[in-house]
């Protein structure tokens, strides 16, 4: 299970901490926890920048206010407690997200206990 949890200076807001990387530089970020997002993951330009993730096409995503944007993605590889995959990274200048394409990829169910203010990733 992979444990998160709310920040403290962001309210209501659940994040996890994934494993991202390519090649040998990996990172374990803060991702926000986002049953909105049909995707896999998102990251800042700085996080890609910093993993060395280079942009493989440019795709069109539509965001909360049901705008469409044009957004770069990039290839990464995600370990979640010892799986590792490939998976398709959005490159955007908003917060890094986590999203339902990724718990479908890795097989895992979302709780979040917004009483007690926990998160958590369990294998399903």
């Amino acid at each position: 299970m992979i444990e998160g949890l709310f920040l403290e200076n962001l309210v209501n807001i659940p994040v996890v901490k994934i494993i991202v990387g390519w090649e040998e530089m990996f990172q374990d970020p803060f991702f926000i926890l986002d049953t909105g997002f049909t995707g896999d993951l998102q990251v800042t330009p700085t996080i890609a920048a910093e993993l060395g993730l280079i942009p493989v096409a440019m795709t069109k995503a539509r965001i909360a206010d049901g705008s469409i944007v044009p957004v770069h993605s990039a290839l990464a590889v995600v370990n979640m407690e010892g799986q590792i995959k490939p998976v398709n990274v959005l490159i955007s200048d908003s917060f890094p997200l986590l999203g339902i394409g990724l718990l479908t990829t890795f097989g895992y169910k979302a709780i979040v206990d917004c009483k007690n203010r926990t998160v958590a990733l369990q294998k399903a």
